[in-house]
């Protein structure tokens, strides 16, 4: 199936709003979740049957041209094995028809997706960490979420229901307005729309096809050098040497004690145990709600912040060099980890890279390896060592003393020179700092023991070639499952 493109002029864009459904429209949207959860289930399950079963196979001596075949795992072969199926199956016939076809055709999108994501993973066609075997879905931890491409999708002209299929109409939690009226000039159009519950609410996402122009930024001719840190959560440099710090809000840290106070609360009332079938009480699900609240007003604030900062750097300047940090491993130092969690580096640059590209900016990725904290933005030496607790940069060869965050971000800055002409001092992209340790770039890879990858029933892909075209299928959702 082809890939959708947006016409000339127009992108693809996100409107998300909250929905504010009665007991009913609960009830629909709870039932279409998990509708979609379990056509996942059971796609995950009819697909390593075969696997499971070719294995049984192989230690019984049976010929590999007389194993059972093996089942392809693409939108279209799981859509005509689940109609066929549905109708028969005690897990679905009672109550199938209660929800809409896009239900089901979400969950075994989802399904050829994930097994898709795991083949590439393991014939090293995916960039990333390596996927594991599709695996199936609890209904106590799956995210309850819902994707409709047909169907009746609309926005009312009271600017505060939206009708889905099946569905019908839900009250939004606030106005439609800024997407209503687009769609009613003419200048958007509805792809599709995507029901989810998150942080305690309903959400409805709408895929639209939006017409937009380029806006110019303030400055389009300056380059800004962003700095994330803990302490200050961004030092803004540009190339006119104009620094701006932004503090950080630290939003976890305020409700850290409130968070404390209310997981006690919690932890001293019944909870739920499924090992023993006990159910929480009334008393726990009150609390354990009032600590949920705490969370996901952190959550918000945080999202807010973020998008508030990096539209302000993306409407002023033209081109912005972020750094290649290492999150994942950042992560891993027990003393910092709750402190970057909470500041959202990643979420950062990928916020800066999208609006962007919306903007027609251009974005620098400085090199992980890149010393911007080590290199002198004055001489363009490079220092040996500089422990992180040392906040200030000190010159060895030259008498500058600065903050060293500003230091770092005045060499990202002078990074976007050097991406178009390479002649700048601070931030020549060769720049690397000794290494009396011996320590490189390269990254150690864990491999795999044989008997431990022999023991996953997956571990072996089908690669025959009558097969071979369920390895590159295309995981589009296609309108309609029947």
């Amino acid at each position: 199936m082809k890939q959708f493109r947006a016409q000339p002029g127009f992108v693809v864009q996100a409107y998300r709003f909250a929905l504010d459904p009665n007991i009913k429209g609960e009830r629909l949207l709870r039932s279409h979740c998990g509708a979609a959860r379990a056509a996942y289930n059971w796609a995950v399950t009819w697909v390593t049957a075969s696997w499971w079963q070719r294995k049984a196979e192989g230690t019984y001596g049976v010929l590999d041209d007389q194993l059972t075949p093996w089942r392809p795992w693409s939108l279209p072969a799981l859509r005509k094995a689940f109609n066929e199926t549905k109708r028969t199956d005690p897990r679905f016939a009672a109550w199938w028809e209660e929800n809409s076809e896009e239900a089901y055709n979400t969950g075994l999108a989802n399904a050829a997706a994930a097994f898709d994501s795991y083949s590439k993973s393991k014939r090293g066609r995916r960039r990333g960490k390596p996927v594991g075997m599709p695996r199936r879905k609890s209904k106590h931890k799956a995210r309850l979420s819902c994707r409709f491409t047909t169907g009746t999708i609309r926005l009312e002209a009271d600017r505060r229901h939206v009708t889905l299929p099946r569905l019908g109409t839900i009250r939004t939690h606030e106005s439609t307005r800024k997407l209503e009226r687009r769609v009613a000039n003419g200048t958007a159009r509805l792809l599709s729309a995507t029901v989810r519950h998150e942080r305690g609410r309903w959400f409805v996402s709408f895929q639209v096809e939006v017409k937009r122009e380029i806006t110019r930024v303030a400055r389009p001719d300056v380059a800004v050098g962003v700095d994330l840190g803990v302490k200050v959560l961004a030092v803004m440099a540009d190339c006119l040497g104009e620094v701006r710090y932004v503090p950080n809000p630290a939003h976890y840290d305020t409700a850290l004690g409130a968070l404390k106070r209310l997981s006690r609360r919690v932890s001293r009332r019944r909870g739920p145990d499924r090992r023993a079938g006990q159910k929480p009480s009334k008393r726990w699900l009150k609390a354990n709600e009032q600590r949920n609240k705490v969370h996901h007003r952190v959550a918000n604030l945080r999202a807010d912040a973020l998008h508030k900062l990096t539209t302000t750097i993306r409407c002023e300047y033209g081109t912005v060099v972020v750094e290649d940090l290492n999150v994942a491993g950042m992560l891993k130092n027990r003393r910092l980890a709750r402190k970057i969690a909470d500041a959202g580096f990643g979420e950062i640059r990928r916020q800066l890279t999208y609006k962007g590209r919306r903007n027609g900016c251009h974005t620098v990725v400085a090199n992980r390896w890149y010393p911007s904290s080590k290199t002198c933005s004055g001489c363009g030496a490079v220092k040996a060592k500089l422990p992180l607790h040392v906040r200030t940069f000190a010159c060895d060869e030259c008498p500058l003393l600065l903050d060293r965050d500003e230091n770092a971000a005045r060499n990202l800055a002078a990074l976007a020179t050097d991406a178009v002409t390479g002649t700048a001092v601070g931030g020549d992209l060769g720049a690397q700092a000794p290494k009396p340790r011996g320590a490189d770039q390269k990254t150690r890879t864990i491999t795999r023991s044989r008997k431990a990858a022999s023991e996953r029933a997956g571990s072996a892909i089908p690669h025959q070639r009558k097969e071979t075209r369920d390895l590159h299928q295309d995981t589009t959702v296609q309108p309609g499952l029947w």
